[in-house]
């Protein structure tokens, strides 16, 4: 009897899970979608994963809370979500249907292009520069139909984000911070950055030049009206994201307010917010407050910092990214004169070396996914190609002075 209850049992759970061992052995349409996501997402990834693999070190407590900077984490959302917002109203196609008509070729148009983004991070700081002229660069080549150019637009827009604002005090964040850290006289801080920024203009024209100046035409003339209202409206949320970043609105209230408007105006702009790369951001700030805080990496940096700042500094913005090494460093070296420059050249190199080149690669990838490769290998280059020469500038400049 016991047996045949086992061998009713066996009749219908071994065909059942015969037929169904897919489900368990197999990912389900929700498996795949994240393993897609994932792909998708290769650098938040990497940065999740160097995030959990610091907190082992440094337990958490209190001061995570400390490690993110929330006026960039507003800023970057508000930017991200007017900037789609404007597109939705084809502001950037009008634009650039101007800039096609005047500039004529594309050789022309690339250093309109990278320039107005040098300036504009002068102005705006470098990762408001980027959010505000790439989806411009984006809109005049693939109107013209020059997407093969698309990756090397980027990256020296990129280039030009990161060095265009190395002049100023408030071009980018590691500026405002060791300005403010070390009391830098502001002749002083320019008088520092003159060479690796005169040295920079040279070089980006340079590059650009390369680009061959085949004429420019519009292949589709969709002929855009301008919505005034909107453009007027969305222009004043543009300039109150800027002002959270100079702190003359306060981040909480502002972000609130214009993400209140655009929900009335515009919910999709919402929607359309890259909040992978907020999540990235995110991570890097845990990864690099962690770094900052083991042991073993503040003695390290107490080390190499006497043997060549700027050197070491370089190469710590290649692992921490340019502001996470301007805090860290600043508590081991009074040379604020080597520091300076070492952060500013330092953002460029790796994609994680300035957190602004994560918003050019993740702007990139949504536009051409299947060029990321390509997009990775002449980041690369160009980039430590400008490093090696700046640094080497650098060097030569203190070695005169001392």
């Amino acid at each position: 009897m016991k047996s045949n209850i086992y061998a009713d049992i066996n009749k219908t759970s071994i065909p059942y899970l015969t037929e169904n061992r897919h489900r368990w052995f197999f990912p389900t349409k929700y498996t795949s979608h994240i393993i897609q996501f994932l792909k998708k997402q290769i650098v938040l990834v990497i940065a999740v994963i160097a995030m959990l693999v610091t907190c082992i070190f440094v337990p958490f407590d209190a001061e995570y809370l400390n490690y993110f900077n929330w006026t960039t984490l507003a800023t970057l959302f508000c930017t991200l979500a007017v900037v789609a917002a404007l597109s939705h109203i084809h502001v950037f196609e009008i634009i650039s249907k101007a800039i096609v008509l005047k500039l004529h070729n594309l050789r022309n148009a690339t250093l309109g292009l990278v320039f107005i983004t040098f300036v504009g991070s002068m102005l705006l700081a470098n990762d408001m520069a980027l959010l505000t002229f790439l989806p411009l660069g984006y809109f005049v080549l693939s109107s013209t139909d020059n997407k093969q150019a698309m990756a090397f637009t980027f990256i020296m827009q990129n280039i030009a984000a990161n060095l265009g604002g190395m002049v100023t005090p408030f071009g980018n964040p590691q500026n405002l911070f060791l300005y403010a850290y070390y009391n830098i006289d502001t002749l002083e801080f320019m008088k520092i950055m003159f060479p690796s920024f005169a040295t920079s203009i040279i070089l980006i024209v340079a590059i650009c030049f390369l680009v061959k100046p085949v004429p420019l035409t519009l292949k589709n003339d969709n002929n855009y009206t301008l919505d005034k209202k909107r453009t007027v409206i969305y222009s004043i949320l543009f300039i109150l994201s800027i002002l959270l970043v100079f702190r003359v609105i306060p981040y909480l209230q502002g972000t609130i307010l214009i993400t209140l408007a655009l929900l009335i105006l515009d919910k999709e702009s919402i929607k359309e917010v890259n909040y992978p790369l907020l999540a990235t951001f995110c991570a890097f700030f845990v990864f690099s407050g962690n770094m900052a805080r083991i042991p073993a990496v503040s003695a390290f940096f107490s080390y190499v910092l006497q043997i060549n700042e700027l050197l070491f500094g370089i190469l710590s913005c290649q692992i921490i990214s340019n502001v996470p090494s301007a805090v860290l460093l600043s508590h081991f070296t009074d040379n604020y004169q080597s520091l300076l420059p070492a952060v500013n050249i330092g953002g460029c190199g790796t994609l994680i070396a300035s957190l602004a080149s994560l918003i050019t690669f993740s702007e990139y990838k949504k536009h051409n996914p299947e060029g990321v490769k390509l997009y990775i290998t002449k980041f690369s280059i160009i980039n430590f190609s400008l490093v090696a020469i700046l640094y080497g500038v650098q060097t030569l400049v203190q070695y005169l002075h001392h």
